[in-house]
């Protein structure tokens, strides 16, 4: 019989990787409105939004350390330590996308987006973050199931993965068609590179959060 994570810890370790998600939204929050400074002319503040990603990235990183820290040993739990670790470092690969494609935006802070391109990135990047709230609702789900072990909780997780992967499909969909878009209408071959490989970063962070979903399904399945 599986034992409650509420009479083993003091703290669930998913206590803390519900923190952790909510600081990659908080994250992710920031990356949109950086995109949107960076596609303007009017906009003035993309260094300072650069660098609250950054700040949020380095509070998400203490909590990593922390978690990877203070599981305890010896104690029977409900999900193998390398799934729990396996899923963080996922968790934390969609706050390393975010965080690269900012990084990449950075090395053209002028460039902006090309008026052709404007509408289908900013579809992409609405179908990248709209993910990354809903793997927030999975974790928030999962420290519900891992206290009580109940089916129907199992059951509402398991419709969230199939949401979260659909998502991914659907942006991978939109990433595609950017890309093939900017085969099509960019002449400069410096700002194709850039556009491209922006798109393809962008792309990894809703394929991270689908990679969350499965170590989820992973640790519901034992």
């Amino acid at each position: 019989m599986r034992i409650p994570f509420s009479s083993m810890f003091i703290t669930s370790p998913f206590d803390s990787l519900q923190e952790h998600a909510e600081k990659v939204k908080e994250c992710s929050w920031a990356f949109q409105q950086a995109m949107e400074c960076y596609a303007s002319s009017q906009c003035d503040t993309f260094e300072e939004l650069r660098q609250d990603v950054a700040r949020f990235e380095n509070e998400a990183d203490a909590i990593k350390r922390r978690i990877r820290g203070h599981l305890p040993k010896g104690v029977m739990m409900p999900v193998e330590k390398f799934q729990l670790f396996r899923y963080l470092r996922e968790q934390d690969n969609v706050l390393d996308s975010v965080k690269s494609a900012i990084s990449w935006l950075s090395f053209r802070p002028d460039a902006g987006i090309p008026e052709y391109a404007e509408k289908d990135f900013f579809l992409l990047i609405d179908a990248v973050i709209e993910p990354i709230e809903e793997l927030t609702v999975m974790v928030s789900e999962a420290r519900i199931y891992f206290k009580n072990f109940s089916e129907k909780q199992r059951q509402k997780i398991k419709e969230i993965i199939t949401n979260l992967r659909q998502m991914e499909h659907e942006a991978d969909k939109l990433e595609y068609t950017l890309i093939k878009k900017i085969f099509k209408y960019e002449k400069d071959p410096i700002t194709l590179q850039h556009l491209v490989k922006l798109t393809e970063i962008i792309g990894n962070i809703a394929d991270h959060a689908e990679n969350t979903a499965d170590m989820m399904r992973a640790m519901l399945a034992k």
